[in-house]
Order: structure tokens, then sequence, then C-alpha cells
């Protein structure tokens, strides 16, 4: 007895068992890759954040959050621009040539607008949140003091554009993140200028 095979009939079975398997694969892989994208609260914490300067005055300090950590921006007086052209001698990198910072960040302003500084509020030693000191003539901080951060934490010294102090445990200036500027009164903290530009 001969046995005939159906080849139209073994290739529909092999092909239908190819798809409904296929089919399956992707079902179960789906929900395992899908858990491998962020989150809509991760996707927020990492989402530019906008800070309205309008009403920062002359020293003084607005504290906004990116991505869990702190930012500073700080409105310097001419004063203080000009004091931070002397303090080269005691600084560790006063040219910011090992700091975490964006290209167009440069000079001893460390900004894009000199008058005002944005920077992440964190020690570069172990991360601690220094102290906010800009008076000129505090006897604790020492003669070379032209106001700047403290951190209370381990004693690291920053200037008011967050260059380290020589001698102190911080190993480099606080980071300055990318920002650019909306106009005149809005800081736009995790966008770069020429992206903002381009919006």
């Amino acid at each position: 007895m001969t046995q005939t095979v159906d080849r139209a009939k073994r290739r529909f079975l092999t092909l239908a068992t190819s798809v409904v398997g296929g089919a399956g694969a992707v079902g179960f892989a789906w929900p395992f890759l899908s858990s491998w994208q962020p989150s809509a609260r991760a996707r927020a914490l990492g989402a530019p954040v906008e800070a309205d300067i309008s009403k920062l005055e002359e020293g003084a300090k607005l504290t906004v959050n990116w991505r869990g950590r702190p930012v500073w921006i700080v409105r310097r007086s001419k004063e203080t621009l000009a004091d931070l052209e002397t303090l080269g001698g005691v600084l560790r990198d006063p040219q910011s040539e090992e700091a975490e910072q964006p290209p167009y960040i440069k000079g001893t302003a460390r900004a894009i607008r000199p008058e005002i500084l944005v920077m992440i509020g964190q020690c570069t030693h172990l991360g601690c949140s220094p102290l906010y000191k800009p008076e000129v003539s505090d006897e604790m901080m020492g003669d070379d003091w032209k106001g700047g951060f403290f951190c209370p934490c381990h004693g690291s010294k920053f200037d008011l554009s967050g260059r380290v102090y020589k001698s102190v445990p911080a190993p480099t200036n606080m980071p300055v993140p990318p920002y650019s500027f909306r106009g005149d009164n809005v800081v736009v903290i995790g966008v770069d200028p020429s992206a903002e530009e381009a919006a």
C-alpha cells in the first residue's frame, strides 16, 4: 500500500503553525519589552523645567527641582562678578577645565548671562546640599572669602560660580545643567540654547 503526501496540505499546516507560534511569541514578549520603557513619572522627572526669574532680586537664590536634583538660580551683582575675577589663586579649577558643564558655559561666570548663575546645588564630594553664604565679610570662611557656597557635611567651599576652593574634600566644581532662556525672564532647565531656538 502506498501513501501519498499532500504537499499543499503540509505547506498550509506548516504556515498556520508558524503564524500561530509567531503571534504567541509576540504576545508573550510584548509585556516584557514594554516594561523596559520608562514610566510616565520617570519621563516627567527628566522633562525640562521652567523657572520665572522676573522677581529674582540681586543676591537672591531660587531653587527648582530637575531630575530629582536641586538646581539653583542666583542673580549676581556687578560687584560679585568683579570679585570672581580675583579668586583664581585660591581655586582648584578656576577655568572649569574638569567641570561637568555644557560646552557653551565658559569663563569665570560659568553662565550664558553673567548675572544669572544656574547650577546643580550639590557638593561634588558626597552630594550634600551646600549652604548659600553670599556675605563677603564672613570671618568663619577666611580672608579669601568673597561669598559663595559652604558644604556643612565636610567643609568644602565654592565661590559664587560654583568653583571649588583648594584644600577641601570636593574634587571638582559644582555641575551646571543644560539650560537656556525663553525671553528675558524664563530659564528653561534641561534644554540647550540651540534646541530652544529651533523650537
